[in-house]
């Protein structure tokens, strides 16, 4: 029942903040609440603060004692929803597959798939030496063991 009402509360908030979604919900055995969004344009302390006023202030602590936590799905944390990959258009990537790991730039991201693009050195065609090739590669989200978005400093 507490795990049913938290989850409509937190459907309710995101309902009323449709740039802000859910990457993961856990409820622990002792009330743990431990929410993770994200968000088209990034996530502030003040949408964290928003999602928690929309669970916590719904909540009786006099009927269950609970405790709270909402953040932001970190930088190095994998991509896991289609409206991360959309909103990292144009940054690296690194993704692994069951095919091997690629790394490139996000260049598309559809209902099925998503598409990197980078540069490879590869022997010439004719004669010696090397020349810079583009390369691309179309990948099925069900083909994605894990993705990252590659930070640069």
């Amino acid at each position: 029942m507490f795990k049913e009402t938290v989850e409509k509360l937190l459907a309710n908030g995101l309902q009323e903040r449709q740039d802000l979604f859910l990457i993961d919900l856990t409820i622990s055995q002792d009330n743990s609440i431990k929410v993770i969004i994200d968000g088209d344009n990034g996530v502030t302390v003040d949408d964290c603060v928003f999602v928690s006023r929309a669970i916590e202030h719904n909540l009786d602590r006099e009927d269950q004692d609970f405790s709270l936590e909402v953040a932001s799905a970190g930088a190095a944390a994998p991509l896991v929803n289609q409206r991360q990959y959309i909103k990292s258009i144009g940054r690296d990537l690194e993704v692994a597959t069951n095919e091997g790991n690629f790394k490139g730039t996000l260049t598309k991201a559809d209902e099925n798939t998503i598409t990197l693009n980078w540069k490879a050195r590869e022997p010439k065609p004719i004669g010696k030496g090397k020349v810079t090739v583009q390369k691309q590669a179309d990948i099925a989200y069900e083909d994605i063991v894990e993705a990252k978005v590659m930070i640069k400093f």
